[in-house]
């Protein structure tokens, strides 16, 4: 079983722009995004996760695991118990609504110990343009909620940015018709 590391905020690849994927997809870059997958699914593993000292997570960017590459995860469950599951390459977001969401306890990364309290306002609906590595195929991808959410987390990372850099206490009600989620 190989177990990725994940990296905290202090290292370069989490501030830097990562490096487009070359298509069609390698064999090792569709690994590494399988393999950030099962990293997510098994950090959900209560079990698993204790015994392997996992935190818990709902997606994964390439450059968390050291790699400077265009590639992200995503997998949560939602409260209708349906699985929401992306594994993209060179995601892009083509379209965002001018409507802001937030997470109403705040937003957490894998690559981020201490709590950074704040709102992350993000737009509430987008869509993404990427290679889905599970569909084999490109996809567009309208999100909206805590799906949209998840998916611009992920992005921000491919482009040096952490949420708590979206974070201004000064400013916590900017946006008055946010949506709380």
């Amino acid at each position: 079983m190989i177990m990725l590391k994940i990296y905290d905020d202090k290292h370069y690849t989490l501030r830097a722009r990562a490096e487009l994927v070359a298509m069609p997809l390698g064999k090792e870059d569709e690994i590494l995004a399988l393999e950030m997958l099962k990293h997510i699914e098994q950090s959900q593993d209560e079990e698993f996760a204790a015994a392997n000292n996992l935190r818990a997570g709902v997606g994964l960017a390439a450059p968390q695991v050291g790699v400077s590459k265009r590639i992200i995860v995503v997998h949560f469950i939602d409260e209708e118990a349906i699985y929401t599951t992306h594994v993209l390459v060179n995601p892009k977001i083509v379209t965002n609504s001018v409507k802001k969401a937030y997470i109403s306890t705040g937003e957490g990364c894998l690559s981020v110990k201490e709590d950074y309290p704040g709102r992350v306002y993000r737009s509430y609906r987008i869509t993404v343009e990427a290679y889905d590595v599970l569909k084999k195929a490109m996809v567009k991808i309208i999100a909206k909620g805590y799906e949209a959410i998840v998916l611009q987390h992920e992005i921000d990372h491919l482009n040096g940015v952490l949420f708590y850099d979206h974070i201004n206490p000064d400013n916590i009600n900017k946006y008055q018709d946010a949506i709380e989620l």
